[in-house]
């Protein structure tokens, strides 16, 4: 059913599996830990072009976190109509609320193909999809530290002591923990310095909790559960994503970081060109020389000048009020 699946999976692996055996010895348990590892560090790579663009696109969410919370607040009984909005303002940002599940998404389905892999790898087996049947055998077959690698501490295989799966696993669960209570933090102490986190305080606190202890409790209480090559699958993942976290993190502050030093320096550079040079008369507006041109330099009046036009002003008024009168009695 999901071949599709499988066969890339074991496909991945088996190329891993080639170049270690070849380099070490192909039934050496230490060349099909390496393949288990490698096949993890080739899906990161796949995967890493995504990863960056789902980091940008909830940076950009945050950024404009506030707009959302106005729209719940104004069409919170109107759910139609926030999708709406909130799809609206998503569309003019450029932003892909799936972006950032697309990493997490994809590994699901890989975990659960190369845990059915593994697990087919079972005494009587001849092929195991693109393994033939020596590879088979070689799995079977393959130690790390003496504990075969598809067993487990619940259910060891071949006659193997618990103790000494128990030697190889316990580790390996304790230090996948670990990384994965550190990739929480880290992730948490990020979503600490948006301020917009707030809006949703009790949500995210939720989530936060689950991050910082839930999922590693699960991986420490499930690992006598799974076998050695999921556990080597999952410690490789999860150092991979503590590193991958710090480079993305780290790559889009320092791009942040230039962008705004970019656009201070140009602002003040556009400063400098519009302020006058030492020595330079400012320059005047356009309008105001053209209307200057037109109507000429204004003369200055005198005070002798404005009291006399004054004088005229008041002597002709009762002047033209007699004139009036005499019209008046001629009639």
């Amino acid at each position: 059913m999901l071949n599709f699946i499988y066969y890339p999976v074991s496909a991945i692996m088996w190329f891993w599996h080639k170049v270690f055996g070849f380099i070490i010895s192909p039934d050496s348990g230490i060349a099909w830990a390496l393949s288990v590892v490698f096949l993890v560090f080739t899906l990161r790579i796949v995967l890493l072009k995504p990863a960056i663009s789902s980091v940008r696109s909830m940076r950009k969410m945050q950024e404009f976190a506030p707009q959302m919370q106005k729209l719940r607040e104004k069409y919170g009984n109107d759910r139609q109509k926030l999708a709406m909005e909130m799809q609206k303002i998503q569309s003019e940002q450029g932003v892909n609320p799936l972006g950032g599940c697309l990493p997490m998404l994809v590994q699901i389905p890989v975990f659960l193909g190369l845990f059915h892999v593994l697990r087919q790898f079972t005494p009587g087996k001849t092929e195991v999809y693109v393994f033939g049947q020596a590879e088979v055998e070689s799995f079977i077959n393959a130690r790390l530290f003496g504990a075969p690698l598809s067993g487990s501490i619940a259910d060891p295989m071949f006659g193997v002591d618990p103790w000494t799966i128990g030697f190889v696993a316990v580790p390996l669960t304790i230090i996948a923990s670990i990384a994965t209570h550190l990739t929480a933090r880290h992730s948490v102490q990020r979503q600490a310095m948006n301020p917009s986190v707030g809006a949703n305080q009790q949500q995210a606190q939720i989530m936060q909790k689950l991050m910082l202890w839930v999922f590693p409790l699960f991986v420490l209480f499930g690992g006598p559960f799974f076998p050695i090559a999921i556990l080597l699958y999952w410690l490789s993942n999860n150092t991979w994503t503590l590193g991958q976290q710090y480079f993305i993190y780290h790559r889009i502050d320092r791009e942040e970081a230039e962008k705004k030093a970019a656009a201070a320096a140009k602002a003040e550079q556009s400063r400098k060109d519009l302020s006058p040079k030492p020595g330079q008369r400012p320059a005047r507006k356009k309008g105001s020389q053209s209307g200057q041109a037109q109507n000429g330099p204004a003369r200055p009046t005198s005070p002798e000048a404005s009291s006399n036009g004054a004088g005229d002003a008041a002597r002709s008024r009762p002047a033209s009020g007699g004139a009036k009168k005499k019209n008046k009695k001629r009639r």
